[in-house]
């Protein structure tokens, strides 16, 4: 029998993608223990319920965070994704204006 986990892979991916936002698909796949395929869908998940955007950057790809919205459970619904982020080491990157 498989250890449990408390994050579930959603949770996982996020918050990957929020301390690594160019992480590739395979090499996400290879640190949480899921197949690329899967992962390709928790991320289509993400993205569809705007907690993630992506931006393609060259040949790859950067995946900034919402932090504004809030944990999808009906009982944690008054926390944003960004607090339960930061409690797992995520550090919201300043924005940089844009040079004229």
């Amino acid at each position: 029998m498989p250890e449990w986990t408390f994050l579930t892979n959603h949770a996982l991916v996020l918050s990957f993608l929020a301390r690594h936002p160019r992480i590739t698909a395979r090499e996400l796949s290879a640190v949480i223990g899921v197949t690329e395929r899967a992962v390709r869908r928790f991320i289509a998940d993400l993205q569809d319920a705007g907690y993630i955007s992506k931006k393609r950057v060259g040949r790859g790809v950067r995946y900034d965070i919402n932090p504004d919205l809030p944990l999808r459970h009906e009982t944690y619904r008054e926390m944003a994704i960004g607090d339960f982020l930061k409690a797992l080491g995520w550090k919201k990157r300043k924005k940089h204006p844009p040079t004229s």
